[in-house]
């Protein structure tokens, strides 16, 4: 049995392997293939891993330093929140957010969770599909708490967005129909004029982007910070 059968007979049979010359011809291949795959993937981890990272945020830090920043919204030089991250208001005389469907750490126990609205660290929704009873009891109970808290008629129509979790659960904007039925409250809370709290909403109204994408909506943390210069009557104030 010669080199070209690509076998070799060992007790009257046959075996389909290497002969010794082709084993040492591949073994020598890959171990000629040993460096260059090490190389290529020290060099793609030093590229992708290290070298993009840090081109991507130096140029984010020199063209737009505020967003690569965080956002962040200061006043008198503290950091009061982020204009793109939402944050739970309940305070009768300031604009409030969306439902927000996060969840947190129960303290009482690590093991399960609670509702923990605008919680950043979990960001998330509710997973409840459009039929869902939950969802619907969810949206009608809340249906009739932005009724109530808003001095609104039992057959007033609720924009969709006061009702309902957005999918991040921290959504900072509010569409303008939330933002001007809530006017009311918040004038009353601070002892002033409606049309001043519409005049403030319609400064802080921010409409489509390039005039086609989205929809005009308002921030809730810049809506509530401009109306911080808003005199409060001091009746209210107390």
């Amino acid at each position: 049995m010669n080199d070209t059968n690509k076998g070799a007979v060992r007790d009257g049979v046959r075996t389909h392997g290497l002969t010794t010359g082709e084993g040492e011809r591949n073994r020598s291949a890959q171990a000629g293939l040993t460096r260059p795959v090490l190389v290529s993937a020290v060099l793609f981890m030093l590229v992708t891993g290290l070298g993009y990272p840090l081109v991507t945020t130096g140029i984010a830090q020199v063209l737009f330093p505020a967003q690569a920043a965080g956002s962040l919204v200061l006043k008198d030089g503290k950091t009061v929140g982020s204009a793109v991250i939402g944050q739970n208001v309940t305070r009768p005389d300031l604009f409030h957010p969306r439902p927000s469907a996060t969840t947190g750490t129960d303290p009482n126990d690590p093991s399960q969770s609670v509702d923990q609205p605008y919680n950043a660290a979990s960001s998330g929704a509710s997973n409840l599909g459009p039929t869902s009873r939950k969802l619907m009891d969810q949206v009608a109970a809340r249906v009739s708490a932005y009724r109530s808290e808003n001095g609104l008629a039992a057959d007033v129509a609720v924009p969709v967005d006061a009702v309902t979790a957005s999918a991040s659960g921290l959504d900072p904007d509010i569409s303008p129909a939330n933002a001007m039925m809530p006017a009311g409250r918040g004038a009353g809370a601070r002892g002033v004029p409606v049309e001043t709290i519409v005049e403030v909403i319609r400064r802080q109204t921010t409409d489509r982007q390039f005039g086609a994408l989205g929809e005009p909506r308002v921030n809730v943390l810049g809506l509530n910070l401009a109306l911080e210069s808003v005199p409060v009557r001091q009746s209210a104030a107390k």
